[in-house]
């Protein structure tokens, strides 16, 4: 093991272990700055800690500042996936790999403040298997960005049978048990926020303020927000397939009334000049609506696809750790590694 001062060594295991995940994909700008925060808060805790870094296939110089935080501190690890799987698969990648007592989720952005780490510690250490933090404010984000979010997680919350807190993203602690229980769920379709939701267990909030992103770009926009808005709701409940049955009964009841109307008016009054406009726009409707309520079907058709081709979540290129100590091996059954 490397020896110096410019080193931070991994201490005894006589205290507790915790894991703290950081997905990351393209945050050069804000690498070195989220972990000079996030030591200064954790070297002051009476815990063992260890960085795991998920790189999710950045183009810039992620990876390689964060082999450079390694070669300072030897409890940051690096998980390299061989492309952009996204961010939900890029924390499952970290969750399989995580050890310890307990984990806590963060984004490298630093919008999530690394000084809430104590609390979500003290608030676990009370009992609580899943402490999340919740949004009081989200500062630098859009008013539509914040109406949308807004409406969408009371949205999930009501059709869902999953009871989803509002306001919460991955920014979180998970016990070990709870970190377990995650890593039977190999779902290709991923929406954490639900899953973690799912697995029960004593849950609780800790309230905070979001700041603004610290550095560089987000990389979510309004398309990929409305795809993953979509991924949550079709994970989670079937209640789109419920409205297309019901809105479909509903047109064919009102046509079938309006059938009936026809031929009492054509047997009373006789049949009149035929209304081609309004029957184009009575056929253009139901196409409009056989189309919509297929396209719910297709959504959840596609996903039934995607889990039956049983690939791998993920795959690495590389993993860069202290302890490693053969150059190729097979980690879990299904995905595979290179540790160096």
């Amino acid at each position: 093991m490397p020896t110096g001062e410019a080193l931070t060594s991994i201490s005894t295991p006589s205290r507790p272990t915790i894991s703290i995940i950081v997905p990351a994909y393209n945050e050069e700008e804000v690498l070195p700055a989220f972990h000079e925060r996030v030591t200064a808060v954790v070297d002051a805790l009476p815990y063992e800690f260890r960085f795991v870094f998920v790189d999710d296939g950045s183009r810039d110089r992620t990876a390689a500042l964060v082999a450079e935080l390694h070669r300072r501190d030897l409890r940051v690890e690096l998980i390299t996936l061989s492309r952009n799987f996204g961010k939900e698969i890029a924390m499952t990648a970290g969750l399989d790999r995580a050890s310890g007592d307990a984990v806590i989720l963060i984004d490298a952005d630093l919008q999530d403040p690394p000084e809430l780490i104590p609390q979500l510690l003290a608030t676990w250490r009370s009992g609580y298997d899943v402490v999340y933090a919740k949004r009081l404010s989200r500062d630098g984000e859009t008013l539509f960005k914040k109406l949308t979010a807004h409406l969408f997680y009371r949205v999930v919350q009501k059709i869902s049978h999953v009871e989803i807190p509002p306001d919460t993203g991955d920014f979180r602690l998970l016990s070990r048990r709870a970190v377990d229980a995650l890593n039977g769920l190999r779902e290709q379709h991923r929406f954490m926020k639900g899953l973690f939701a799912w697995i029960g267990y004593p849950q609780t909030a800790v309230p905070y303020h979001r700041d603004p992103r610290f550095a560089g770009t987000t990389k979510w926009n309004y398309w990929k927000l409305w795809n993953f808005a979509l991924e949550g709701i079709t994970s989670f409940t079937i209640a789109p397939l419920k409205i297309a049955t019901y809105f479909g009964l509903t047109v064919a009841m009102f046509a079938f009334l309006y059938g009936a109307w026809m031929i009492f008016e054509t047997l009373l009054y006789g049949n009149p000049v035929p209304g081609y406009p309004s029957l184009l726009v009575v056929v253009l409707f139901l196409g409009g609506v056989q189309l919509m309520a297929l396209g719910v079907i297709g959504e959840y058709l596609g996903r039934m696809f995607d889990e039956t081709k049983k690939r791998p979540l993920y795959l690495i290129a590389e993993h860069l750790k202290t302890d490693s100590t053969q150059p190729l091996q097979r980690s879990r059954e299904d995905d595979w590694e290179r540790t160096s």
